[in-house]
């Protein structure tokens, strides 16, 4: 089922401001990304300034997740019917809004008020990103390069958000972890306007699918909120299951809806080709394995081997670099040659490798010995995952849904990240309950044993899901030469005449 296009998706020639459009998007790309991760280290603070108790600080984290997870795919389609610039625009100023809004607030509940604002406008801001991208670059190898900066983003941005983080926490205030994202938009902005092209409009207005609107961002929130719930009261908790299963409930009205929509918010057919939804499930998993990395090898670097925050972030600085280099080389070298059918298993695995490696991490552990490797073959992995899955996902979509196709990228990310979050939480919480329980007495450092074993619980625990999501992306993913592949489009096909193509040479 298609639409008449939103936008046109390029003219024959590139724009020869397609490399600013980039720098413009990354900008933007970043600022949501490391949002997710750079307010986390100025939580201390933010508590001892305004006062609230532990069990209310995770809604600065729930009120952001809540609304970026629940709208995604609401902001994706507005993309495709408002035009991508004039989202990209209001996204870019509604975010700078909602975190100078946050950043000065004098309450707990202004700020919580600010996060979720926060979490909207980076709903509709986060699928403009991609969608800017597929509709700005028309030759594949250059295209290739775009997507593997941006996956590159994607995956370090968490990283990035720490030593940010730790930076402006420790020589500034804990607002500015908050303040700092209107002057990244700010520049965005200017550069949106200069160089992001505005496409006219051709055809007639698609129209907005409410009633999938409205199911699907319910079942999104009761998801997000399910996982989240179940971290914070676990797993017994009966509103955890409620919420999960009306979750599911809507989930299938919305799947029998989209059925019969005649102007369906996302065709099934985005998800149901092979190759998108293996670059769909992939990056969930990959969304799910990331926190496993971030947030215990960051509990790790604190508690147990008492660094800063600074030297936290700073620690991360190898993956980063390691994510950055394996994502140019997938997208420019790998990826091409081999398709996602080789690159996000391989990726996948090296990932295991690198979670299985933090399992044998003790209370005499050095950085340089024991935690640098490990690091590196994460950050490698990781390069090799998200820019292949990126692309795969958005590859042969309609123009009038590139939008909404893009928002699925970050749905998935997104909802991979609760889950990951929720359960490992909750193993890990488990596994130092176990541990005290067969070793009394309980003195400080079985204490500090049990939670270094609860740390090496949650790295195997994401090993498993790298390992799984290895397995699965082998089994899903269409060979080179079979088919719709970023490696060899299927250029002259009736099914994909009309589409944007995201493909690698």
């Amino acid at each position: 089922m298609s639409l008449a296009p939103a936008e046109p998706s390029t003219s024959s020639a590139p724009s020869s401001r397609r490399w600013w459009t980039l720098a413009t998007v990354a900008l933007a790309q970043l600022m949501v990304v490391l949002d997710a991760t750079v307010v986390n280290i100025a939580l201390p603070a933010a508590q001892a300034d305004l006062g609230f108790s532990n069990g209310d600080r995770q809604w600065i984290i729930t009120a952001y997740s809540l609304a970026f997870g629940s709208l995604l795919l609401l902001g994706g389609r507005l993309s495709d019917l408002w035009g991508r610039r004039r989202t990209f625009i209001i996204g870019l100023i509604g975010f700078a809004a909602a975190s100078a809004l946050a950043g000065a607030a004098p309450t707990f509940g202004i700020l919580v008020g600010g996060r979720a604002l926060q979490g909207a406008f980076g709903a509709l801001l986060a699928p403009t990103v991609l969608a800017v991208l597929t509709t700005t670059f028309t030759i594949p190898k250059e295209r290739a390069r775009a997507f593997g900066i941006i996956g590159a983003i994607a995956g370090a941005g968490g990283a990035i958000g720490l030593l940010l983080g730790g930076f402006l926490t420790e020589q500034l205030d804990w607002r500015w972890n908050l303040y700092i994202n209107v002057v990244i938009a700010a520049i965005a902005v200017v550069g949106s306007v200069v160089f992001v092209r505005l496409a006219p409009r051709t055809g007639p207005r698609p129209k907005l699918d409410l009633p999938g609107t409205v199911l699907v961002s319910g079942a999104l929130f009761l998801l997000v909120y399910g996982f989240s719930n179940a971290e914070a009261e676990g797993w017994e908790s009966p509103l955890t299951w409620g919420m999960l299963v009306a979750s599911g409930v809507l989930l299938i009205a919305f799947v029998l809806w989209q059925r019969r929509a005649a102007h369906p918010l996302l065709p099934l057919s985005i998800v149901l080709d092979r190759n998108r939804g293996a670059a769909y499930a992939s990056l969930l998993i990959a969304g799910a394995g990331m926190f496993g990395i971030f947030l215990f090898v960051t509990y790790y670097l604190q508690t147990s081997l008492g660094y800063s925050p600074m030297q936290t972030g700073f620690s991360f600085l190898p993956m980063i670099a390691m994510l950055v280099l394996a994502a140019q080389l997938s997208t420019n070298l790998l990826l091409p040659r081999f398709g996602p059918k080789v690159m996000v298993p391989v990726g996948m695995l090296l990932a295991a490798t690198g979670m299985v490696s933090l399992t044998h991490l003790g209370a005499q552990s050095t950085y340089a010995a024991d935690i640098l490797a490990p690091l590196m073959i994460l950050g490698f992995g990781m390069g090799s995952i998200m820019p292949a899955s990126m692309q795969t996902a958005t590859f042969g979509v309609d123009g009038s849904f590139a939008g909404v196709a893009s928002a699925m990228v970050n749905t998935s990310q997104q909802v991979g990240g609760s889950i990951g979050t929720a359960l490992l939480n909750t193993l890990a919480a488990t596994a130092v309950t176990d541990y005290l329980a067969t070793h009394t007495p309980t003195t400080d450092a079985v204490i500090a044993d049990a939670a270094i074993h609860s740390f090496a619980t949650a790295y195997w625990w994401g090993a498993g899901f790298f390992t799984f999501g290895a397995v699965l992306a082998a089994l899903l993913f269409r060979r080179r030469d079979d088919g719709l592949s970023v490696a060899t489009p299927r250029s002259t096909s009736s099914e994909t005449r009309d589409e944007v193509p995201v493909a690698v040479g």
